[in-house]
Parts: structure tokens; C-alpha cells; sequence
């Protein structure tokens, strides 16, 4: 793959001269429109003496070519936004490479007040793995991705999408056509929603079948009384009256059609959007097993669901017509054109009712293994976890947190051979047990939703993660730290207990309470971890903790941060080191700031 900051430079530069010869060619239209329209002018005048033939010849012969133009300045249009976004999307990237990645959305609204894991590791919202690994444009996309953060996979659906992302990351250009299409319009959940609502809903005109015959024969009856008339074989009275009687049956129509229009209106957008994004997935060469399966949901008996799914929008284009009175109102008495288009719209939902759902769900896939296969693009040096088949096993070497910028990331390793292995991680103050822990939970999280993670070898166990880390109270709950605290490790125990395949990070047990009982507590639960047979991480300030290793030598096990200190200056180097910390830093960061000791 080529390196990414010059792949996103060269085609920033590819592009932005792509928008100025798009932006001249904007400017010759309208300058040839608007020639075209004098040049309209000027044959009237001239060619006006020669009689009404040539005018209407050479206007004629303008409004063709004014026609092409106006097509052809719709068409530079298109390609100028889709430029844009392709500009927009590459200038984003690159700001991601520098670890800027605040434009891209932050899933806060995925956010759980009680999750296993999810507000510890800061999953959702400003700064969050979720915005920095998020590509996707539609409501599916996001949520789908935010799903597989949430929850583990199962094994071999990892190493499909690991399959799926190695091939997309060397589509790179394509998928950011892909981008490009789907934010021209995002596809909402509300949409969705809308559509499946009529979905469900009975249909209104259809069951009636005599609307069959009817939707042809009424206009027919109306068209011949017009033609008579023209012709002379009907007075001109008795068409006032038939129009009448029309306008009425339409009138009544209308108030039928209204509700079904609303629910359905201001979605043409979006549904172009995702006729235009499957389309390039229809037509895409694919060879990962879960690609092909995936692009296979797209077809069905009949047409491809790209053009299905153009069908409605086309649709609900020519209803959008009943919001113009001076055009609707001679089209519904003439043409019912109203029912015309809400029969062919029920036609439509009974072809496409068993494959609608499935479309917006197969696209929300596609453009989360599209966030991963950015990643693995942006990232070459990332590795794809393997799968350990036995429980419980966990091996990685040059790890890090990939929220931090690679000019400061501080890279570490870890290795659990087998279930009740505990790790006990001493150390000062700022020295980087959080990080540490963090590192290792959003490692996991990403490897078991098939993603590749920032270390240069990871081995893992497919596990469920447990953390405990980050704790709050709740005044609207009335809950105390403490309190809030026991709630989670009470999730955690549950799950040990119940022989689940976990592994759990605890920071700081039992911080809530004085240090006797903390002590006498974590003591307990550590125990209950080895005896139950459960892989854990803990950080802890409590040196003492260490002394179990005596107890449990063969589950147990010493590592430790530390702080240099020179000069009562404080030095950190972030590294993973085996044995009890020895330093610690509280004391020199009181007298800082005032305490006198």
C-alpha cells in the first residue's frame, strides 16, 4: 500500500485542480445559457419577416440546445459537489494522520450510562475510539459500527471482517467515492423509520382491485370528452360539467393520498443517495467471502436494488407534483395523476417489503468495515489480532494506545498464559497504569470487532471485557462513588461466578471507602478472581497488594510504572517493568503545590 500522507496529499492536489476546471467549465455554461437566450431574441427579430415557419424552427432548434446545456451544467454541478466532498474527505484524513481526528462524529449519542466497558475506555463522544475510527455517513453505518464496539463477535465472523478490511483498505480511491456519495445527502434512521412505518401499514388503494382497470379507463373517459369537444362532437358546457365531476373524485382522492404523500415526503434526497452508494456496491469486484455475501443481499428476483430503490424515488418525485397547484390541478382531473403514482407506490411496497430492511443494514455494514479499512490504510504497521482457540490467553508486543499521537505513544507488551492469571500493577502517580490498562481494553474491544490494533503482535483469547475504572456518582439516583463502584464490580462478579469467558480491568479497587476496608476488600476479591478462575489486570497505589504473589506464585503476577526524580522533578518513561514500584511521587506533588510535610 502506498504511504498514506502521500497518497492524501497527491490526490488533495489531483483534486483541487479538479474543482478549478469543473468551476471554469460552471462559469462557460452560464455564459453560453445565457447566450443562448439572446441568441433566442435576436432570430425572433430577425427571422420574424420570414414568417412564423423559421421562427419556430430556429426556436425550436435553441431550446434543444438550451435543453443540453441546462443537462450537461447539472451534470458539472454534480461532479463539483462529489469533488468537494473527495477534497473535504482528504483534507480530513490528513488532519487524522497529525491526530486531529475532532471533525469526524463522535457517536455521543451511543453513549450508555451502564455498559461492561464503554465509559471507562471512552468509547463514545469528543476524543473517543469511536471518532477516531468513524467513517461511516449514515445512521446504519454509525450505529452498526457503535454495535460492534459494544459487544464481541463471534470468532469467525472476526476473521471474516479481518478478511473484508485487509481487501477494502486496497480500495482506498473507491471508497472515497463511496464517502463522497453518501454525504451529499445523509441517510437518516428516520428515514428508515418512515419507510418501514408505511411498510407496515395497509395499503389504501390496491386492495381495492377494480383500481386496476379504473386508474386507465376514468382518464381515458376524461381525455375523449376534451378531444370531442376540441373537435366539435361535444357542446362545451357538458365538458365544464365532466371536468367538474373530476375535479371532485380527484379532490376526494387527494385527501386519501395526502397522509400517505407526508409520511413518505422530503426523503427523494436520501434515497438517490442510497440508490447511488448500492449501485457502486452492485457493480464493485469483490473476492473476501463476507464482501461477496454482503453484495449478494443487494439482488434479488427481478431488478437490482439499486434500481429499485431509483423506482421510488422517481416515484416520489412525480407525487412531489401535487404540491404545485398550477401543474397538479390539470394532471389529477385529466390524468388522476395523484392515484396514479400512489398505486404504482403500493405496486412497489409489495415487491420490496421482504428486502427494504436488509438494504439499509447490509450499506450500515459496509461503510463500518469501511472505518476499519481506512484504519488499516492509515496504519500499515497496525497488526490484524490473531485468534487463540484455548481461554484464556493474551499476547501482545509493542502496544499502545491508539488515541495517542505516535510522536508520543509509549509502547508496551503483556502476556497471560491461561485462566486465573493476575496481573498486579503497581505505581506512582501519573506514571501511566490508566493508560496502560486503557491500551490494553481498547486493544481487545477493536480486536474483537475485527479491526486491526496498534501493537506489532496481538494474540487473544475471544473474551467479553469487564472493566472498572472510571467511577461517578449520581445525584439523581442518590448514589454515592462507593456505592456506584460495588454496582460494577457486582457486574463483574455475576459474570465470574457464572464460569463467563471474561477478562476483567479493575483501576483502583474500592476507592470509596478507608484503606483498611479497601484493603481487606481487594485482598478478597482478588482471591475470588484466582479461585473462580478469571484473567484480570489491576492498578493499584496499594503495594501491599503485591505480597500475594507469595500465596499464589503461579497466578500472580508483579509489574510495575516508576518515576525518576531529580531535583524534586518528577520524570516519567511509561514502561512496563516487572516487580513492585518502589517510588513513589504523592509527597513531591504536595509540597508543589503548598502542603508543607
Amino acid at each position: 500500500m502506498p504511504d498514506p500522507s502521500e497518497f492524501y496529499a497527491a490526490n488533495l492536489e489531483k483534486l483541487r485542480a479538479e474543482k478549478k476546471r469543473l468551476q471554469r467549465r460552471k462559469s462557460v455554461f452560464g455564459m453560453l445559457r445565457l447566450g443562448n437566450i439572446f441568441a433566442l431574441v435576436i432570430v425572433f427579430y430577425f427571422l420574424y419577416s420570414f414568417g412564423w415557419a423559421y421562427v419556430a424552427g430556429a426556436s425550436i432548434l435553441l431550446l434543444i440546445l438550451f435543453t443540453r446545456l441546462v443537462h450537461r451544467d447539472l451534470s458539472n454541478r454534480a461532479s463539483l459537489i462529489h469533488t468537494s466532498h473527495l477534497i473535504r474527505i482528504n483534507e480530513n484524513e490528513g488532519e487524522a494522520l497529525n491526530g486531529n481526528y475532532s471533525t469526524f462524529p463522535n457517536g455521543e449519542k451511543f453513549q450508555q450510562k451502564e455498559h461492561y466497558y464503554a465509559n471507562d475506555l471512552d468509547l463514545f463522544g469528543q476524543a473517543s475510539l469511536f471518532q477516531f475510527l468513524n467513517r461511516t455517513c449514515s445512521d446504519m453505518g454509525a450505529a452498526t459500527l457503535a454495535s460492534w464496539l459494544l459487544a464481541p463477535s463471534q470468532p469467525e465472523v472476526i476473521v471474516k471482517r479481518q478478511q473484508a478490511v485487509k481487501e477494502l483498505a486496497g480500495k482506498i480511491p473507491w471508497l472515497q467515492h463511496l464517502q463522497a456519495v453518501g454525504q451529499e445527502s445523509n441517510i437518516r434512521q428516520a428515514t428508515l423509520d418512515r419507510l418501514n412505518d408505511w411498510m407496515e401499514s395497509p395499503s389504501v388503494f390496491i386492495q381495492f382491485k377494480h383500481w386496476r382497470w379504473l386508474r386507465f379507463f376514468l382518464p381515458a373517459i376524461v381525455l375523449s370528452c376534451v378531444g370531442a369537444t376540441i373537435i366539435g362532437w361535444m357542446p362545451l358546457n357538458s365538458l365544464y360539467i365532466i371536468l367538474f365531476l373530476f375535479a371532485v373524485i380527484a379532490f376526494q382522492l387527494n385527501k386519501l393520498i395526502g397522509p400517505i404523500h407526508e409520511q413518505l415526503s422530503r426523503m427523494v434526497d436520501e434515497l438517490d443517495t442510497l440508490a447511488q452508494s448500492i449501485r457502486m456496491l452492485e457493480n464493485e469486484q469483490f473476492n473476501s467471502a463476507l464482501l461477496q455475501d454482503m453484495q449478494s443481499g443487494f439482488s434479488s428476483e427481478g431488478l437490482p436494488a439499486s434500481k429499485k430503490i431509483q423506482q421510488l424515488k422517481k416515484l416520489l418525485d412525480r407525487l412531489d407534483i401535487r404540491y404545485n397547484i398550477v401543474i397538479s390541478f390539470p394532471l389529477n382531473i385529466l390524468l388522476l395523476w395523484n392515484l396514479q403514482q400512489v398505486l404504482s407506490l403500493e405496486q412497489w411496497k409489495k415487491q420490496a417489503e421482504p428486502d427494504l430492511q436488509h438494504w439499509f443494514a447490509v450499506l450500515g455494514e459496509f461503510e463500518a468495515l469501511n472505518s476499519f479499512a481506512v484504519l488499516h490504510f492509515n496504519q500499515p504497521s497496525w497488526i490484524f489480532p490473531e485468534l487463540a482457540p484455548k481461554h484464556f490467553y493474551l499476547e501482545a508486543t509493542e502496544l499502545g494506545h491508539p488515541l495517542i499521537a505516535q510522536k508520543k505513544r509509549v509502547n508496551n507488551f503483556i502476556r497471560m498464559e491461561h485462566n486465573a492469571d493476575l496481573m498486579l500493577v503497581t505505581g506512582s502517580n501519573m506514571a501511566g497504569k490508566s493508560t496502560y490498562l486503557r491500551s490494553v481494553g481498547i486493544a481487545v474491544i477493536m480486536a474483537m470487532a475485527g479491526a486491526p490494533v496498534c501493537s506489532r503482535r496481538f494474540i487473544v483469547s475471544p473474551v467479553l471485557l469487564l472493566s472498572s475504572m472510571r467511577i461517578a456518582d449520581n445525584l439523581e439516583e442518590s448514589t454515592s462513588t462507593f456505592y456506584a463502584e460495588l454496582k460494577k464490580l457486582k457486574t463483574v462478579i455475576d459474570k465470574v461466578n457464572a464460569g463467563e469467558k471474561v477478562f476483567v480491568l479493575l483501576d483502583e479497587i474500592l476507592r470509596g471507602t478507608n484503606s483498611l476496608d479497601r484493603h481487606t476488600g481487594s485482598v478478597a476479591l482478588m482471591k475470588q478472581l484466582i479461585h473462580k478462575n478469571a484473567a484480570a489486570i489491576i492498578a493499584t497505589h496499594d503495594i501491599a497488594l503485591a505480597d500475594l504473589q507469595q500465596e499464589f506464585p503461579n497466578n500472580i503476577e508483579n509489574y510495575h510504572f516508576d518515576v525518576q526524580v531529580n531535583n524534586e522533578e518528577l520524570y516519567f518513561d511509561y514502561k512496563l517493568k516487572p516487580g513492585v514500584c518502589t517510588s513513589m511521587n504523592a509527597s513531591i506533588l504536595m509540597k508543589k503545590i503548598g502542603i508543607e510535610l
